[in-house]
């Protein structure tokens, strides 16, 4: 069983890996994930037993609270650092004042000292709470050689050979870094409650003639709510009466307003910008589109892409590892130095200030979760941290063409005599083809029976006791019915009664005002190849798509005909597929990285696809691409910058000692952890600038 624990004072991604560690060793639980940035734990259990003692687990873990899931989250202020370090910093003046003017020096060490006690006793008192951690049910080294433990190490040897400047500092700065870094991760943790404020806090149910306030959790489908201007849509739903502008921008990230009149669907999220409308609740707001898109953002980061994953087992490993080697830098080379132990300690003590992973492991993850924040404002929604890594290495595109690259509106353009409409509407009624909408507004007393869908060719039924076929000229033929000629280059839907043509409706779709743009900047970003596949005639296909650039028709497809044509585009590179998330399943599993357009309200979109579209705006796509290039380039530069500053400062601290030019300071050695970490966090905070 699984189950999400909602948590607050995760102070820092190390935590998050320590708690993580000590869970996965509580007896009946088989995974565990504790996320500092969502400030969650994600538990797989065996039974109520195990939950209770994971829960135990985590109330006894540093100052970690589990809250309740349904309380509004507590806004971080941070008073207690704050104190904590102006504290620090008002005992740390006087006395580098007296260290520079060489008087009072017992008075300075006292000064220092209790600077370093004031911003450090929480590092320290956290070292004391690891230890019975560190050895239940064995030993754990990633609880017991953790950051606190290596800040706590580097001020007591600072002040054991008189640097007291050195450990005041080191405790003093160590804090400012971490509570920079609690800014800017509370920063973009704001991100999922600007989300979270898009959902309506109540709505007006109509009942008759009453009216009446309640929750939109209260809502079901079917009930009708009035939306007054200024009021958010609080569910998805279809207007029944009157007309509006709704702004939308708050959940497709674009600024124009959307004009809706009956019949028109709102998304929940949405705002009234002009006058009242009554509407028809078509989806509760438990599955609306705005907690699906909560849903997607705040579950993303329990999919990790592979540098999360290598950063997460190589920190586990890391720092013992670097322990033991500062221990080697203290002992050994004074053995061939006469014994200078004193001298060996300071660079020792550096070098585990130094290797410290905390900038990798925070801003690594940090980056993702803001590059999934941002493509949600702008209206692209997530699955997780692996789809934006994937994206980012697409070189190829293919299409589906209805509701895809057009704007799936079908309307019906002519037809050859009523019976013939009258029948394709009673059997079109039952199909959830976006291309049955064209019929949705066809009176006819026909109904329909043992409704049966061909896929990919159209429909069989029965009316009045009699066969009907509903479809494209291959189910004609495929049924052996003869069908003329069309003279015409819009889309036909032919109708037969037992085994003899009847006529046809001609159905119109528009390609979609931004479609071309959206491709246009796709071959700019560097898609190589663009092609659609459809189950089109080639033709109407390419009269209907003239004009946009695109490579490659493949026109006539069957759904399961899409996916061999898949992997010949796959030569060009990594291949990125866009459908409507309904008929496209197959082609979505053979494509490296799947968008579903639109579809919110359709569990298939949601369940298949790597990416969902919010607004149906194309635009949004190569907007998309461009943030997962930039997510992954700014992880790489984390990584990079991170590793290659720690490196070079560890070889200066050990050059310069051994061959006795000066000794690197402490302080430089704390910039080379709390400094290169902060640099990381805010070089991730890029990710949340405008794409």
């Amino acid at each position: 069983m699984k189950k999400i624990i909602r948590i607050r004072n995760l102070d820092c991604a190390a935590c998050a890996a320590e708690l993580s560690e000590e869970l996965a060793g509580v007896e009946g639980i088989s995974e565990a994930a504790a996320d500092f940035i969502n400030q969650r734990v994600t538990l797989d259990y065996a039974d109520d037993a195990a939950l209770a003692r994971a829960i135990d687990t985590i109330s006894h873990f540093e100052e970690v609270e589990v809250v309740d899931a349904s309380a509004p989250r507590k806004k971080e202020r941070h008073l207690k650092e704050i104190l904590s370090i102006a504290l620090s910093a008002a005992l740390f003046l006087p006395a580098l004042i007296l260290e520079i003017l060489g008087k009072a020096e017992w008075v300075a060490f006292g000064l220092f000292l209790a600077s370093a006690l004031s911003a450090g006793w929480e590092v320290v008192w956290n070292v004391v709470l690891a230890l019975p951690r560190a050895f239940r049910g064995g030993f754990h080294p990633s609880v017991f050689f953790d950051e606190n433990l290596l800040m706590t190490i580097a001020a007591i040897g600072a002040f054991s050979i008189l640097q007291p400047m050195e450990g005041a500092a080191v405790m003093l700065l160590y804090q400012i870094g971490e509570f920079l870094q609690d800014i800017a991760v509370g920063s973009s943790r704001g991100e999922i409650e600007r989300l979270a404020a898009l959902q309506s806090s109540s709505a007006i149910r109509i009942r008759g003639e009453a009216r009446e306030e309640v929750s939109p959790d209260m809502l079901e489908r079917g009930d009708l709510v009035l939306i007054r201007k200024g009021d958010k849509v609080p569910a998805d739903v279809r207007i029944t009466e009157g007309e509006s502008s709704f702004d939308t921008k708050s959940l497709t990230g674009e600024a124009y307003l959307k004009e809706a009149s009956a019949g028109a669907e709102l998304l929940a999220g949405y705002v009234n910008a002009g006058n009242a409308v009554t509407a028809e609740v078509v989806r509760p707001a438990s599955e609306s589109a705005v907690q699906k898109i909560l849903d997607m953002v705040e579950n993303s980061s329990a999919k990790k892409a592979k540098p999360e994953k290598f950063i997460t087992r190589f920190s586990r490993y890391y720092t013992p590892i670097v322990v033991l080697l500062a221990v080697f830098v203290a002992v050994i080379p004074p053995l061939f130095q006469n014994f200078d132990f004193a001298k060996w300690l300071v660079p020792a003590i550096e070098f585990l200030v130094i290797s410290c992973p905390c900038a990798l492991i925070i801003s690594v993850p940090l980056t993702y979760f803001s590059g999934v924040g941002t493509l949600a404002r702008h209206g692209v929604l997530t699955k997780g941290a692996v789809c934006l890594d994937e994206l980012a290495k697409v070189k190829a595109a293919a299409f589906d063409k209805t509701g895809t690259l057009t704007e799936g509106k079908f309307s019906i353009a002519a037809h050859d005599g009523e019976r013939v409409l009258a029948l394709a509407a009673a059997v079109e009624r039952n199909s959830s083809h976006p291309l049955a909408q064209a019929f949705a507004g066809v009176r006819t007393d026909l109904i329909a029976e043992n409704v049966r869908e061909i896929a990919g060719m159209g429909l069989s039924a029965e009316v009045n006791g009699k066969k009907i076929f509903v479809g494209s000229a291959r189910l004609m033929e495929r049924e052996g019915i003869f069908v003329p000629a069309a003279e015409t280059s819009r889309l036909c839907v032919y109708v037969a009664e037992e085994g003899n043509f009847l006529g046809k409706v001609e159905i119109e779709d528009r390609v979609r005002p931004e479609a071309k743009e959206a491709l246009t900047a796709l071959k700019a970003a560097g898609i190589s190849k663009i092609a659609v596949l459809t189950g089109d005639s080639e033709a109407r296909a390419r009269e209907t798509l003239a004009g946009l650039p695109i490579d490659l028709i493949s026109a006539g497809l069957l759904p399961e005909e899409k996916p061999a044509r898949a992997e010949a585009l796959k030569a060009e590179g990594p291949l990125l597929y866009v459908g409507d998330g309904v008929n496209d399943t197959p082609m979505m599993a053979a494509s490296d990285v799947s968008v579903a357009m639109g579809g919110l309200g359709s569990d298939a979109a949601i369940e298949t696809s790597d990416f969902v579209l919010a607004g149906d705006d194309l635009t949004n796509l190569p907007r998309a691409l461009k943030g997962a290039r930039k997510t992954k380039k700014i992880v790489t530069e984390n990584i990079v910058f991170s590793v290659g500053v720690k490196v070079a400062l560890m070889a200066v601290s050990l050059a310069a000692t051994a061959s006795g030019v000066f000794v690197l300071p402490i302080w430089a050695a704390v910039f080379g952890d709390v400094g290169v970490m902060l640099l990381a966090v805010l070089n991730s905070m890029r990710m949340r600038t405008k794409l």
